[in-house]
């Protein structure tokens, strides 16, 4: 440490915190000067030890993370609902983890805490601090969860290929796109509208039961719209994830071709969501709209939950989830 006179300050118990530089010898007042800000040192300093890790439910497509050797992570967002962070990869783009509070949107990557949001940041960090992630726990300021009970976010559905209850189906429909309204009036905000637009290009290529074009679209939804996910995104992941769940036989290429677009276009946070999907992996509230597709919830209850998550993200990846049925039922007919 420096003191204001720019001369070497020395404190400790043995000189009872006494200051050796010029100043002091004179019987001036010194000030200790830190080196770096409040904010520097916090995204420097390694994350604070806490005694005892707080529960939480850990999802099974994080767990190679948590249980693997400790790594050095980053805050991307600190918000009242969640904290994420990503875990850099020795040949890849890294990984994503988040610490969600119970009434967030459980996204497959999280790790749900036993109580709701509270209206403050989960920790007091800026974005960009370090964390660790690994050992069993991940520690970020001074938050520290660990995994007390597992969750697999890949909805297990009857038969390779699973049936959709038409009705059901028209349901989901009326509830997004609203009953009686053509569906080439559905916007997004932050989405291009009009017929050149790329949902309208979307729907063409539904309507032509054309999935390479279908495909193609993604090129010009990838990274499209603001936020952390943007809505161009959140399309594409509802897309991919239906098509995987409901057993199309391209859902694996039209998946690697999704995320190969994702690399470099978009955010660190949505790339890992597309991946996620790419397994199948899906939020809560997703896997609860195909269950209740199948008949094996509620149905509407669920929509109403999809539905409202986010700004936009809800209604984007509900619409992807239309765009994947009508893509099954189209493309598979023959």
């Amino acid at each position: 440490m420096r003191a204001i006179d720019d001369t070497a300050v020395r404190t400790g118990p043995t000189d009872g915190a006494a200051l050796r530089g010029r100043a002091a010898r004179a019987g001036v007042p010194t000030i200790p000067l830190p080196r770096d800000s409040a904010r520097a040192a916090a995204r420097t300093a390694g994350p604070a030890r806490v005694a005892t890790a707080v529960p939480a439910a850990a999802s099974t497509g994080v767990a190679a993370l948590l249980r693997g050797p400790v790594r050095q992570a980053r805050v991307l967002l600190s918000a009242p609902t969640a904290v994420y962070l990503h875990v850099p990869g020795e040949r890849t783009a890294g990984d994503v983890v988040g610490i969600l509070t119970g009434d967030a949107t459980r996204l497959p990557l999280g790790c749900v805490l036993f109580r709701p949001s509270n209206g403050r940041p989960l920790v007091g960090v800026p974005t960009g601090a370090v964390a660790e992630v690994g050992g069993g726990r991940i520690v970020v300021g001074d938050l520290a969860v660990s995994a007390a009970a597992w969750w697999d976010p890949r909805p297990r559905l009857p038969g390779g290929r699973p049936a959709l209850l038409p009705e059901g189906v028209r349901q989901l429909r009326n509830t997004l796109y609203g009953e009686g309204v053509p569906h080439s009036s559905f916007t997004l905000p932050g989405l291009p509208t009009g017929p050149g637009g790329p949902l309208a290009a979307l729907r063409g290529a539904v309507r032509r039961a054309d999935l390479e074009a279908a495909l193609r679209t993604a090129t010009r939804l990838i990274g499209l719209g603001p936020g952390l996910t943007p809505a161009g995104d959140d399309v594409m992941a509802g897309t991919v994830a239906g098509l995987v769940l409901l057993g199309h036989p391209a859902a694996d290429r039209f998946a690697a071709g999704v995320c190969s677009l994702a690399a470099g276009r978009t955010t660190e946070l949505s790339a890992a969501l597309l991946r996620h999907a790419a397994a199948g992996r899906v939020s809560a509230e997703y896997a609860a709209v195909l269950r209740g597709l199948v008949g094996e919830r509620p149905l509407a209850p669920a929509v109403d939950r999809l539905l409202a998550g986010g700004t936009t993200s809800g209604r984007a990846i509900a619409l992807g989830l239309c765009t994947a049925i009508d893509l099954v039922e189209r493309t598979t007919r023959r």
